[in-house]
């Protein structure tokens, strides 16, 4: 414990040495971009209330939006929720430590997993028409002993995820100003608060884009002024400059030492657990499953592919660009640690990229690294914040504490978690400052903790045969075998168990291999054992929950029609005086009938399919085809390197378009409804006056 609380120590005088940024621009930006970003929510969600008919006061629009998001708005919200610090920051970091292997497998990294979570959710709106989150299916099928495990792994994947953007955004705010690291993790979810607690899910899809569109536009910006950079010269100068400093720059595992090879055993290893716990962040996280609940019926396939797609450019132009940059400057005077060396501790906290845009942009380049770190924090924080209040108050609060919660009571009830779930996480991020934990050992160690529920609750949609009893015990030994087999490969072949040799590559490879495989032998065999075959039916029993008029929730008389989420609803007549929970479960399987009609329903097997063909595309082009050809002892030749990262580069303007453009024009009708009822309400005031 000494040695962690003394690296912390160390940690916060190397980083406190340079102030990238001043102290009092730091806390301005932090608050008034909050502040902003919550008044812009604030104005949208009048209006969507106004003249768009959409209520955030009732719990299918804070939970699920009403299931009536587009395609773009839904594509733009899942690309920002997977834009994480790691895309962007911390690719730039491993390349600087790796080379430039580490951006390509991060990018595969990236995608298929959103082509993984395109697949799930089409099958669950086919399953479970009228889901809220991933927990509310375990629950119907595995009863309270797989609602609660699963809960718990729900909860502990989001908690440290959440808390790992947490602690590195505090780190890099505290590294790059001087600005208090609790103060920090305090104001980073602060406005996020305001704005999630008043507006839900929708409100999260109006900021993701909002989010997306800033940080897209700074990304670009920074790839390009970089590149344009007189002490970088463009793509051939960074080549040549990368080439002359590459004694210094010698790479160990990499084929001859080079940052310009495929060849790099320290990537490839970083690349395969990154997948691993990202495919965990993905499946095991509830806000993935409402996003896609709350798309249209035809959306979720092609929004979840276009992110998919569009995110992979991310990390590899950025992480290419900027991590070869500032290996090549790192030893000049312009660089801020000169003559000093960049630490390895400075690498796993993300300072490399703020200190080359500090070398080459300047004041106003780091306020604009600034703005992208906000970006990416925030969009983060609040699909967690909407992902954890549903599990608190849905599954958690309305299925044991209050089964008989009115649609007001449970609205009032995640807006409570949403407070709690913002206090225990600045909690948690905190103590894992100072339990000495930064950003490698948390990614290292997230997949042995969240990738056993992955294989099981992907079969508790697809396979009929697994049995409460594999369901349940599956992830819980898949854990327990994850985490033995990480400490003992730590401790063969470090000869200890601590922070350090739990934060080496192989041993968190190989425990998170376990997790991840071994639930689905558990699964069979147990299956096997008690054989018990599912019907599907039984899912059909989860009903909407009951909307119950209140002042701000229009009644079935008042209500302006819906067209892309009426025809959902059950068209049973319901006893009033039954609640919507033991409704469902009074009915036969024989009167139990799908709400979708068969043309729907050949609709959605359809986007199945095409959802299914584009995962194994994603995974063999991204895996297989594209980089192994390259692991082999070649180093990038100049034209070669040119035209790898001209590509890298074309593809975040593809993404801009894809996330950004693309979603304006998916919704211009909103839109222009929008501005036309705000425009009629200005001229009324003006001639009122």
């Amino acid at each position: 414990m000494d040695r962690q609380l003394a690296l912390v120590s160390l940690t916060v005088e190397i980083m406190a040495v340079v102030d990238l940024v001043p102290q009092g621009t730091a806390y301005g930006l932090l608050i008034g971009l909050g502040v902003l970003f919550c008044g812009v929510i604030l104005v949208a969600i009048k209006i969507q209330r106004a003249y768009l008919s959409e209520d955030s006061g009732t719990s299918e629009m804070f939970m699920v939006a009403n299931r009536s998001v587009g395609t773009g708005l839904t594509a733009s919200a899942v690309f920002s929720s997977w834009m994480w610090i790691n895309e962007t920051v911390l690719s730039a970091a491993m390349c600087y430590r790796y080379g430039l292997a580490v951006p390509l497998w991060w990018g595969s990294g990236l995608c298929f997993q959103i082509a993984l979570m395109a697949a799930l959710g089409v099958m669950a709106k086919i399953r479970v028409p009228y889901a809220h989150t991933s927990l509310e299916i375990i629950r119907m099928r595995y009863g309270w002993i797989g609602h609660v495990i699963y809960m718990v792994l729900n909860l502990t994947n989001n908690v440290f995820g959440c808390a790992s953007m947490i602690l590195t955004g505090s780190q890099l705010i505290h590294g790059v100003s001087g600005m208090n690291f609790v103060a920090a993790t305090i104001l980073i979810p602060l406005g996020v608060v305001l704005y999630t607690a008043v507006g839900g899910l929708k409100a999260t899809f109006l900021t993701d884009f909002l989010h997306t569109t800033v940080a897209l536009i700074l990304i670009i910006y920074f790839t390009l002024s970089v590149l344009a950079h007189p002490a970088v010269g463009g793509l051939a100068g960074l080549y040549d400059k990368v080439v002359d400093t590459a004694s210094e720059n010698y790479i160990s595992g990499n084929f001859e030492g080079s940052l310009l090879t495929m060849k790099s055993e320290g990537a490839i290893i970083w690349g395969l657990i990154l997948k691993f716990g990202n495919l965990a962040l993905v499946v095991m996280d509830t806000a993935f499953w409402q996003k896609s609940f709350a798309s249209e019926v035809n959306s979720t396939v092609p929004a979840y592919n276009l992110a998919a797609i569009a995110v992979f450019g991310i990390p590899w132009g950025l992480g290419t660009v900027i991590g070869l940059s500032a290996r090549a400057l790192h030893n000049t005077p312009i660089f801020p640690t000169y003559p000093g060396q960049v630490t390895a501790t400075e690498v796993s906290q993300g300072m490399v990229m703020p200190y080359l845009v500090k070398a080459l942009l300047g004041n106003s380049g780091m306020v604009a690294f600034f703005v992208l770190l906000f970006m990416a924090l925030t969009s983060t924080v609040s699909s967690s914040m909407i992902a954890v209040s549903s599990i608190l108050s849905f599954d958690m609060y309305k299925t044991y504490v209050n089964p008989k919660a009115s649609d007001r009571r449970l609205l009032h009830v995640s807006h409570i978690a949403v407070v709690f779930h913002a206090i225990f996480i600045t909690g948690i991020s905190i103590a894992l400052n100072y339990g000495g934990a930064n950003m490698t050992w948390i990614g290292y160690f997230r997949p042995i903790l969240s990738c056993p529920g992955i294989i099981p609750l992907g079969l508790t949609l697809f396979w009929s045969g697994q049995t409460r009893l594999a369901a349940i015990l599956s992830p819980v030994l898949g854990f327990f075998t994850g985490l033995a087999i990480w400490l003992a490969t730590a401790k063969s072949m470090y000869g200890e168990v601590n922070m350090a040799t739990t934060g080496k590559n192989l041993p968190a490879l190989y425990g998170a291999i376990g997790s991840f495989f071994s639930p689905a032998l558990y699964s069979v065999v147990l299956s096997l054992y008690k054989p018990h075959t599912f019907d599907w039916r039984e899912f059909l029993r989860i009903e909407l929950i009951e909307e119950t008029p209140t002042e701000s929730s229009p009644t079935e008389e008042t209500k302006e029609p819906n067209p892309k989420t009426d025809n959902i609803y059950v068209s049973a007549e319901i006893d009033t005086d039954t609640s919507p929970t033991d409704y469902p479960r009074r009915l036969s399987l024989d009167d139990v009938s799908h709400p979708f009609s068969a043309e729907t329903l050949r609709n959605l097997y359809r986007w199945s399919n095409i959802a299914w063909v584009m995962f194994v595309a994603l995974v063999l082009i991204t895996f297989v085809l594209w980089p192994m050809p390259l692991y082999r002892d070649y180093i990038f030749t100049k034209p070669f390197f040119s035209g790898w990262t001209t590509v890298a580069i074309m593809w975040q303007f593809c993404a801009f378009f894809a996330v950004v453009v693309y979603p304006l024009y998916d919704g211009r009708f909103e839109i222009a409804k929008g501005i036309r009822g705000v425009v009629a309400e200005v001229n009324g005031l003006g001639r009122g006056k």
